[in-house]
């Protein structure tokens, strides 16, 4: 890790980046950001052969009390089990959806029919944030240029996650005994040796360096079965905005120290994490 970390070092005395963001709220007030590092890693992500886009800055919240969204503060910031107190008046923070709640945030209902169609959670930031489809995720872990090698399983800041690098990482890259993960075919990673979230970990300090060069976190924050809360800091999940084949269900991104699938499929009710992407337009 010492290393990759010091190539990363290197890498961020070239690093330039001016741009501005705005960040739309619910109770209509608007956030300008100076730049796109305020809101997003600077740094750009294929997800399709034609298709870049931002990662947001952290996963998605809501306060209900107030009707407010905004990104995390840091990439690796989750709420964990205080998402059991959702309700319609709960002043804290929720970080754990059901699927294509954009429009109904807080719904805890156990019956998959209480979520027939997708509102994107974007709608609700501004334009041009979305969910990544699943095709998108496949294409990011498993089919852009070198994409076994642009992540890894680890940990920041003591939280469990996957680290992704965008398309142009001037520094060293993940090798496979650092992600320890063996493809399969359909999208799947799998770990055989298990425990792989220790292998690459990062201080806060540390993690820093990373994000400013580009690097995104997408933490395991577990999820939450009506007002029950489980796997936290065992598991990812990360919703995609596709519906699955099976009635009732959906696909998202799955992670855990087992390995990682890019395209799982699971009830829409499993309230689960949100990381949305900005188009790039060229």
């Amino acid at each position: 890790m010492k290393k990759f970390f010091m190539a990363v070092i290197a890498l961020m005395m070239t690093a330039n980046v001016s741009a501005s963001f705005y960040i739309y709220l619910s109770n209509g007030e608007v956030l300008q950001a100076d730049s796109i590092s305020t809101v997003a890693p600077p740094a750009e992500f294929s997800v399709g052969e034609s298709k870049k886009v931002y990662f947001a800055h952290g996963n998605l919240q809501y306060q209900a009390s107030t009707q407010t969204w905004r990104f995390a503060e840091n990439q690796y910031d989750t709420i964990g089990g205080a998402n059991s107190n959702i309700s319609d008046s709960y002043s804290g923070w929720i970080d754990l959806f059901g699927w294509g709640t954009g429009n109904n945030p807080i719904n805890t209902s156990m019956n998959t029919g209480d979520y027939p169609t997708f509102n994107d959670w974007g709608d609700n930031i501004g334009e041009g944030w979305r969910t990544l489809t699943k095709d998108e995720w496949i294409y990011l872990f498993c089919e852009r240029t070198d994409a076994a090698h642009l992540f890894g399983m680890g940990s920041v800041n003591g939280v469990n996650g996957t680290i992704v690098l965008p398309d142009d990482w001037a520094g060293d890259k993940f090798t496979d005994t650092d992600n320890g993960l063996e493809y399969n075919e359909d999208g799947y990673y799998n770990n055989n040796a298990g425990g792989r979230f220790s292998f690459n970990t990062y201080t806060a300090e540390q993690w820093k360096t990373m994000e400013e060069a580009g690097a995104v976190f997408l933490p395991a924050p577990g999820n939450r079965y009506g007002t029950t809360v489980i796997n936290v800091n065992e598991a990812g999940f990360y919703w995609s905005s596709t519906p699955s084949n099976l009635e009732g269900e959906a696909f998202y991104l799955y992670i855990s120290s087992y390995g990682l699938h890019s395209h799982y499929s699971n009830g829409r009710h499993n309230a689960i994490s949100v990381r949305l992407v900005h188009n790039i337009k060229k």
